[in-house]
């Protein structure tokens, strides 16, 4: 099979010929229908959420069963499904607990094994993780759904708890972000979306964004809190870095709530924060990874019902031989929408 390999960190991925995956006890292998191209994905390609290498990247993916393992009772050969990134291993006591984001069994394939850059993948954990791919959904936009789509709802509704008619600024107009506006209005919020890159902006007062603001011409925090009357409710910061971080606490009104969806990798590991408007303001501020695989129905249940169209998340669909391109642009502003491999031959 074909795959993209990282054999040193920023330089592009390899087009190989890799073996087969092995089908594991309790997993399935899965023929890749597409794959998209993260930033986090970008993390590992250059080095700031360091793999051992070579690898082979890709964590947000959707497939069908072309095998399957002893043990697995719930997919066959033909069943086509979405795969969270985070593989819980179903028998712990936080995925017992419904807390699968947090198993310490965890497997995470892109990251801590063999990803999804790749014409087929194994999964470990499939009884526990899997979930069937609705008939009338796009592969393409169910590839996002192992990923940025799943975690900006896991945000939003199992963090912060974002209620109708609620203001909600979200820091960064990526993957993430564009997930969080087009779910936020689909719960009732008002949005307002910064970000630096003009297109990116006009883009989300395209898709239904009541306000923008450009942090590379004001103040962002200064910005939201006038667009809202006083702060937002719920802010959403999805980069990872202490500008945004900062910026999306100083946005909020008192009692606030703030999501970090962005992973802080490198040189933003560690950074400082504001506890004086922490502390203040009585806000409260959550962490999030990921998505626990049993809220997949509630979340397909909003998109089916609501005939909510995910579809200008995706902006391109590209070749598997395009991924070196997609991740060297999240160098700088990158574009709008997001890119996803459909292609896995070339």
């Amino acid at each position: 099979m074909k795959g993209a390999v990282l054999s040193a960190f920023r330089a592009p991925l390899e087009i190989r010929d890799l073996p087969e995956p092995e089908v594991p006890e309790g997993g399935v292998v899965l023929e890749v229908l597409a794959c998209g191209i993260c930033r986090s994905d970008w993390h590992v390609w250059s080095g700031g959420d360091p793999v051992d290498l070579p690898h082979v990247p890709g964590h947000e993916y959707c497939g069908e069963v072309v095998a399957v393992g002893e043990g697995v009772t719930r997919w066959a050969p033909g069943d086509r499904v979405i795969a969270p990134f985070i593989l819980a291993c179903g028998t712990c006591p936080s995925c017992a607990s419904g807390r699968q984001t947090i198993c310490p069994d965890q497997a995470l394939p892109g990251f801590t094994r063999a990803g999804a850059f790749a014409q087929r993948i194994a999964v470990p954990f499939a009884d526990a993780n899997l979930a069937a791919l609705p008939p009338w959904m796009d592969p393409a936009i169910a590839a996002a759904m192992g990923c940025r789509v799943t975690t900006a709802w896991h945000a939003l509704t199992g963090r912060a708890a974002l209620a109708p008619g609620e203001w909600l600024a979200i820091f960064g107009g990526g993957g993430i972000g564009l997930s969080a506006l087009m779910l936020g209005k689909a719960l009732g919020a008002k949005v307002v979306v910064v970000d630096i890159v003009p297109e990116k902006l006009n883009y989300a007062l395209s898709l239904g964004a009541e306000a923008v603001a450009n942090a590379a011409a004001t103040d962002a925090a200064a910005a939201v809190r006038d667009i809202t009357g006083g702060g937002a409710d719920v802010a959403v910061e999805a980069l990872g870095v202490e500008e945004t971080t900062v910026s999306a606490l100083k946005s909020l009104k008192k009692l606030g709530r703030m999501v970090q969806v962005g992973m802080p990798a490198g040189d933003h590991v560690t950074m400082p924060i504001p506890m004086d408007a922490v502390y203040a303001g009585q806000l409260a501020l959550f962490g999030t990874r990921g998505m626990p695989s049993w809220r997949y129905p509630s979340l397909l249940n909003l998109i089916e019902a609501r005939g909510l169209d995910l579809s200008p998340l995706v902006s391109r669909r590209v070749r598997l031989s395009d991924a070196s391109t997609e991740l060297a642009a999240f160098d700088g502003p990158a574009a709008p929408g997001v890119a996803v491999i459909t292609d896995l031959s070339s």
